[in-house]
């Protein structure tokens, strides 16, 4: 118990400082905002790798936040259906919310940048009668590369690994080819970013 405590304890902090580093603006600072589309792969997600394949669990969402010339922070929603594939008995869903601190040097128009943070992932099962939820903390990590075509409108290409740091219990749902595991996968997307 002490010890489960302790682990919460230390997230709530590392929360708490990735939060505050990350608005703690800088003299050239901007707010942002990061409409999204991507597809999620490997690990549980219902397509295996990030190439030929044929089911792939197609994500939206967006991002806003603050970049400066070297760190930022976001806030990132994103959703998925037929996370676990498409099927004509069941029906998944994840829904992610995270906050991320962004380490990203800025090079001219370019920007390249690294993300890590830490949130909450829910996911939905829907099958043979049964409908559940299940809210779970988490964490993220990855980067990408933003190209802005002038000082308020960009691009952004991104790459981002997920785990979740409980177990999910599929036990009842047949159809699942998992039964008990960390939820993870990773994702790749494309995006707009727009700089106010």
């Amino acid at each position: 118990m002490c010890q489960a405590l302790s682990f919460r304890r230390s997230w709530i902090y590392i929360l708490t400082a990735v939060i505050f580093a990350g608005t703690a603006r800088q003299a050239d600072a901007q707010g942002f905002i990061s409409p999204f589309y991507g597809y999620n792969f490997g690990g549980d997600a219902g397509c295996p790798q990030i190439t030929d394949c044929k089911d792939k669990n197609h994500n939206y969402g967006a991002a806003f936040g603050v970049l400066g010339g070297i760190t930022g922070f976001e806030a990132e929603v994103s959703h998925t259906n037929d996370f676990f594939g498409a099927s004509s008995n069941q029906s998944t869903s994840v829904l992610t919310f995270f906050g991320n601190f962004m380490l990203a040097p800025r090079f001219g128009p370019i920007q390249p940048y690294g993300v890590a943070g830490v949130g909450m992932m829910r996911t939905r099962l829907e099958s043979a009668g049964q409908d559940e939820e299940e809210n779970q903390f988490a964490w993220d990590a990855g980067g990408g590369l933003i190209g802005f075509f002038n000082s308020h409108i960009g691009v952004r290409g991104d790459a981002r690994y997920f785990h979740t740091a409980e177990v999910l219990d599929l036990s009842r749902f047949p159809n699942i080819p998992i039964r008990e595991t960390k939820l993870d996968f990773g994702r790749v997307s494309v995006a707009m970013i727009f700089k106010f």
